[in-house]
């Protein structure tokens, strides 16, 4: 199946980039305002709404599923990758990771106060989003949160759009057609915010956090 291609060749192509990636983005969030702003919003409006634990889905080595459990969140981290997952449980060992599958997390109905999905949406084949973003809505609490962060598709006209990613093949997304994908999975659109691409950027592509609540 080409779903189980694409997430095989992810994983392992994570699996053999997870030093060089966790060393590369380990300290991301200190030189970056704006993400710290988001997630700090995200962490706000999760607590307001309740005690409920927070999934990071599409982990990696695990740095900002600490920085959510630093915000005062009761956060766990998932990844397909078990060497990034490795590395994650060896860098804070406090915290809960796991391995797994966004398409079929191994998480109870509605027990999540927020879902973060951090640039994890986009290795998936467009015919596979909506089985993920079914997932996120099945496990978060009614008044539940989930933040997503994706790169943006330069074309109004063409809702997704393949790029040339440096570990694995990867998709942009039109920000009003993903906010639609949402809705129709019982997701509505609260926040966005739109980053636009600097100067020193490899990737010219506007970056994009969509907030969405299930109702």
């Amino acid at each position: 199946m080409v779903e189980h291609d694409a997430l095989s060749a992810t994983r392992e192509a994570y699996d053999a980039a997870a030093p060089t990636y966790a060393q590369l983005f380990r300290d991301t969030l200190r030189d970056s305002p704006l993400d710290r702003a988001i997630l700090g919003a995200f962490a706000e409006v999760v607590s307001a709404s309740g005690d409920g634990q927070v999934a990071d889905l599409g982990c990696g080595p695990g740095h900002i599923t600490a920085h959510l459990g630093e915000l005062g969140l009761a956060a766990f981290g998932v990844d397909a990758s078990p060497a990034m997952i490795k590395l994650a449980r060896q860098a804070y060992p406090g915290l809960r990771f796991d391995v797994g599958s966004m398409a079929a997390l191994n998480i109870a109905d509605g027990v999540l106060g927020g879902v973060l999905s951090r640039w994890s949406i986009i290795h998936t084949p467009p015919q596979e989003l909506p089985v993920i973003l079914a997932e996120f809505h099945r496990v978060l609490a009614p008044g539940g949160h989930l933040l997503v962060g994706f790169s943006a598709s330069g074309d109004p006209s063409h809702p997704t759009q393949v790029f040339d990613h440096t570990v694995a093949p990867a998709y942009r997304w039109s920000p009003d057609h993903l906010a639609a994908m949402l809705r129709k999975s019982g997701l509505a659109e609260a926040a966005r915010m739109v980053r636009e691409p600097q100067p020193t950027d490899r990737r010219q592509f506007q970056e994009i956090h969509l907030l969405a609540r299930k109702a």
